[in-house]
């Protein structure tokens, strides 16, 4: 069985801990007790660690040894349409376990309005949710959640190849693009669509057009499809 996987803030002279709602978490309901071994990641490298205090809000590790702990490649940028924030943090746990890099929300023309404001408010929330999937999937490095992004910035800064996700089928599908790069961002609309003038903004911009077959997938499950391929 493989051994649990949890992040801490830093290590320190051999030395690391946990504090609050993880050390709970550990002390109640898994029973952790000094001398049991886990692995912990201070999202630099993955070690081998030891308990040598468990209490209710309190657990401390003794470093034990270091482990591999190497990037997958390519990195995968998933700019995401903002959809119904139920959908979007369901999107963000599978997400993460399927190994996404960074996830950046998007307003774009078909988003519901308002839900780009409420953004700010729960990237705490998202980033806690990718935490705890990060750790159940045992990731040693933990994806980044980004402020909101408009479409039109998006498309102009995204950093490597540029893969524009429509439903159209304009382009080829995504399983046969070639990943010869270090960084694939990968642009997904929300569940309306996108509109003619983002479609022409991507082509201008100089983004790959591709799909996932004919069938037309909620925005979530199109996240989970594009990633499988991706990782595949």
């Amino acid at each position: 069985m493989a051994r649990r996987l949890f992040f801490v803030s830093g290590i320190h002279s051999g030395h690391a801990e946990l504090r609050g709602e993880e050390a709970k978490h550990l002390s109640r309901v898994l029973r952790v007790e000094p001398g049991h071994v886990y692995e912990i990641s201070d999202n630099q490298q993955k070690y081998l660690a030891r308990v040598t205090e468990a209490h209710k809000e309190l657990v401390r590790f003794e470093v034990l040894e270091k482990m591999p702990a190497e990037r997958e490649a390519p990195e995968i940028h998933l700019y995401a349409a903002i959809i119904k924030f139920e959908h979007f943090e369901w999107g963000i746990e599978k997400a993460t376990e399927l190994g996404v890099d960074r996830i950046v929300p998007v307003q774009s023309a078909r988003s519901e309005n308002g839900l780009d404001k409420a953004v700010t408010k729960r990237l705490e929330r998202w980033r806690r949710i990718a935490l705890e999937s990060s750790q159940q999937s045992r990731r040693v490095f933990l994806p980044e959640l980004t402020p909101v992004m408009r479409f039109r910035d998006v498309v102009s800064q995204a950093a490597g190849q540029r893969v524009f996700l429509d439903e159209k089928r304009d382009g080829g599908l995504l399983r046969e693009l070639p990943k010869e790069t270090s960084t694939i961002s990968l642009l997904i609309g929300p569940e309306g669509g996108w509109t003619e003038e983002e479609r022409s903004l991507a082509r201008a911009a100089g983004w790959i057009s591709a799909s996932l077959g004919p069938r037309v997938l909620r925005a979530e499950t199109a996240w989970m499809a594009s990633l499988a391929i991706l990782r595949a």
